[in-house]
Parts: structure tokens; sequence; C-alpha cells
């Protein structure tokens, strides 16, 4: 099991950690942990009903991961997740190719469709077409990524003898697909390196419009499901798995962390099949967030069967 950790620069009260310096201090504070990687999610432009109901801010993912970037030689950079229809996907694949080439290599391109209809309005793109563009994306990003000339009418762009330069530093540069739903899953499979489902249940599920996750025995079903599709569509390379623990009374690493049931949840992710996980760590303060790290890499990250002797 590897880990990536969430870089609480959405968190409330974080106003203290908005700054390149500290940051730095949160990256070398999970390199340091042993833990694998750091990630940041994307909202652009969030509605005020949505941040008032439970949702957080984020910086631009690009710009965070490249800050994070200088910080560590050794952690993986990672989006969690990347809306890839809000944005024209030339844009973004410059932006990706960027990054993963000056961090030598570095990046995992976490996405998923969305589920804020007010957010697709206010960037302008169709809500009902973010499955459509999202595959559309991949498809160009995968293009674009050889540094060869691009030939493509999309929705709404067309490319035209043109290249994106200088290429990213990984062949293939790793995509992680995001979601619960069937469709979503065929995408990850067929499209991408890996799979990152959601644990979501309830209100939850209905307001991110994904279906529900929320214990091993569901997971393990559509862990077989994405088995199937590999096996039907002839998938020799082997699907990474990213999913955070299921148990969302555990899901946040603190001072009353539960490392015993942490441990058996990792555990039980490992046996059907997941290799990545994703840990938020409580940070009411840039010194409690250090000390947080420290302690779910040395009580849960370090016991797990196999862990590295980082």
């Amino acid at each position: 099991m590897r880990f990536s950790c969430s870089l609480p620069i959405g968190d409330a009260g974080s106003e203290d950690l908005l700054s390149i310096g500290a940051i730095a201090q949160c990256v070398q504070a999970v390199d340091q942990a042993g833990l694998d990687a750091v990630f940041v999610t994307d909202h652009p432009a969030p509605s005020s009903r949505w941040l008032a109901g439970g949702g957080h801010a984020t910086l631009d993912p690009f710009v965070a991961l490249s800050v994070a970037a200088t910080a560590t030689e050794r952690l993986r950079l990672h989006t969690h997740i990347l809306v890839l229809a809000y944005r024209n996907p030339l844009i973004v694949a410059k932006s990706i190719a960027s990054l993963d080439r000056l961090c030598g290599g570095r990046l995992t391109v976490g996405i998923g469709t969305g589920y804020l209809k007010s957010e697709y309005a206010a960037v302008g793109v169709p809500f009902e077409e973010r499955g459509d563009l999202t595959d559309e994306a991949i498809a160009v990003l995968r293009q674009a990524w050889t540094g060869e000339a691009i030939h493509y009418r999309g929705r709404h762009f067309e490319c035209r003898d043109n290249r994106v330069l200088p290429t990213p530093a990984q062949t293939p540069l790793p995509i992680w697909g995001g979601g619960n739903a069937p469709r979503a899953i065929r995408r990850a499979v067929e499209l991408c390196q890996g799979w990152s489902p959601f644990p979501a249940g309830g209100m939850l599920s209905k307001t991110a419009k994904t279906e529900e996750l929320v214990n091993i025995d569901q997971l393990r079903d559509k862990i077989r499901y994405a088995h199937d599709l590999a096996e039907e569509t002839g998938r020799t390379e082997p699907l990474e798995i990213c999913v955070a623990a299921l148990d969302d009374t555990i899901r946040q690493a603190g001072e009353q962390m539960d490392a015993a049931r942490l441990i058996d949840a990792y555990a039980a992710l490992a046996e059907v099949g997941v290799t990545w996980s994703t840990v938020s760590v409580a940070a009411p303060s840039l010194t409690a967030f250090v000390e947080n790290v420290q302690r779910f890499g040395e009580e849960v990250a370090a016991k797990l069967p196999g862990a590295s002797a980082y």
C-alpha cells in the first residue's frame, strides 16, 4: 500500500498554510514521514452555497504542485482530481507536460468529470457533455504528449497541425480515472493507467452524482467488474487502484487517530487489490499538520505488511 497525502491548503483556518514556505514544510513533513505522494484537488470557481455546505477552497493545482515539486526530490505529485472538462485539453496538456518535465517525471494525473453544475456553468462548459468531454480530453492529451503534430476535431475546438512541446518526462504519463459508475470504471480500464473510486454514501452520493461506495463488499464488486473489463478488452497492463479508507470516522488522521482501525482498514483495501490510498491529515495549524503526518507515518503506514523501510 502506498499513500498520497492531501496538502492542507483548503482546510478551515488554513491561512497560515497559504505560502510557498508553508507548503514546502508540509511537503517535507510528508516526505520525512515515509509517505509516497502529495495531492491537491481542483475547484476553480465553486459556488458560495457549496462552500458554505462543507466545500473547501483550493489553489490552482498546477501552481500548488509546482511549489511542492521544489520541496522534494522523492515524492510523487498527484492531482486528485483534475476536472478535465473545465479546460481546453491543449491548455491542460501544456500544463501537465511542463510540470512533469520540470519535476523529473513524478506527476500522476488523477482525473474526473466533476459534479458541480454551477461550476460548469461558471467556466462555460455544458454539464451534460462532461463524460464525452473527459474521454475526448484523454485522447487529445495522449496525442499531444507524443510531441507530434495533432490533427483532431473536437466538440468545441479543432487542432490543425498543432504541437505541444516540450513533452512530459514520463512515457506514458500515468492518468488515473476517477468515479464509481460503470462508465467511469470503463474509462479507467480502457484509457488510463489507474482507477480512483471515491467513498460516497447517502447525501454525498446524490450530491456528487456517483454510485454509492461505503463498504469493502461494494468495492470488491467494482474491482471485479474492472478486472472483467480488462480481460474483455485485452488489457495486460496492471491497473493501479487508489481509494481512501472507506470508514469516514477514521479517514482523517489527527491527535485522536485510531491507528489500529486504520491499519485494519488499509489491510482490507490491500486484500481486495487496492495499491494506493489517499489520506487527509488534520491541520489546525502548520505545526499540527507536521506532527500528525509524522504520527500517521510511524503508527500506521510503517506498520502495514510490506511497508518500505524508508
